[in-house]
């Protein structure tokens, strides 16, 4: 094994092991106590163990690995050891992490809750991870019913699962309380997967190419890209400047093209990822 691929293990161990280490602290000391069920196989033990008494990390072992087995075999090997890994040091925290109540506040305990586990279930996720749970059954039932996506599954599994909170604690604002949690979590995932910084694309139609590109480029030490395009009603060739800017130099785009050409015509959409020269490195 090459000292790359034992650097990337290693980052992959201790990213999972922080993230699974993070969920369960969300778990155990805000959603569980208020019996606040977020979706996933970790919301339904919560709910189960409110009936049962049997503990959260007991469930969690009982539904993922049997999930896992018929995941190989369904799926294949290749799907990944980081989902049993994961799996297992999941339940290993909610083990010996205690139950602890820090607010009997169901808000705060949901927002706090979703933020804590959707940060640990973003680095999980990060380095190539799964916790196993909604989104290894979805994947499955997605195999065996390609008619319907994987989102869709996870969506009906966990709108089970709130659903199901909400009966056994007697009361609809404990399952209102957790599609707030399952919201936030969901919220915190996505921008721990795409970063907190944003960036823009420009499609600028102007008469005056040149000026604009050159403005852009010395002042804003962006790239610009000149495209060929054609109005289908004029049938007439126009020339059409691709930029990608980050949120600082949004206006500072829009001023330079008002400034040098106020007729020119600008479409302006939001990109989730950009990777290259200038923005985030592409990683193997």
């Amino acid at each position: 094994m090459t000292q790359r691929k034992l650097y990337e293990l290693f980052k992959s161990l201790i990213g999972l092991a922080l993230g699974t280490f993070l969920l369960a602290v969300g778990l155990a000391l805000f959603l569980e106590p208020n019996t606040i069920a977020p979706g996933g196989v970790t919301g339904f033990a919560i709910v189960l163990k409110q009936v049962t008494n049997i503990p959260v990390y007991i469930t969690n072992l009982v539904i993922n690995i049997p999930l896992f087995i018929t995941g190989i075999i369904i799926l294949g090997k290749n799907f990944g050891w980081k989902t049993l890994y994961a799996t297992v040091l999941l339940s290993v925290f909610l083990k010996i992490i205690p139950i602890n109540e820090i607010t009997t506040d169901l808000l705060l305990a949901s927002i706090f809750g979703g933020l804590i586990s959707g940060v640990g279930l973003g680095i999980v996720f990060k380095v190539g991870g799964t916790t196993g749970g909604t989104d290894l059954a979805g994947s499955i039932f997605n195999k065996i019913l390609p008619g319907f996506s994987v989102s869709t599954f996870m969506m009906a599994l966990d709108l089970i699962v709130v659903i199901f909170a909400g009966i056994v604690d007697k009361r609809v604002e404990t399952a209102l309380y957790s599609v707030i949690a399952l919201f936030i979590t969901v919220k915190v995932i996505d921008l721990i997967l795409e970063g907190m910084t944003y960036v823009k694309a420009f499609l600028i139609i102007s008469n005056k190419p040149e000026e604009i590109s050159n403005r852009i480029i010395e002042d804003l030490d962006r790239g610009v890209t000149l495209l060929r395009g054609k109005g289908m009603y004029t049938k007439e060739e126009r020339d059409v400047l691709l930029c990608v800017v980050n949120r600082y130099q949004f206006t500072k785009t829009k001023n330079i093209v008002h400034e040098i050409d106020p007729n020119a015509f600008i479409m302006v959409t939001e990109l989730s990822e950009v990777l290259g020269e200038g923005f985030k490195q592409i990683e193997n």
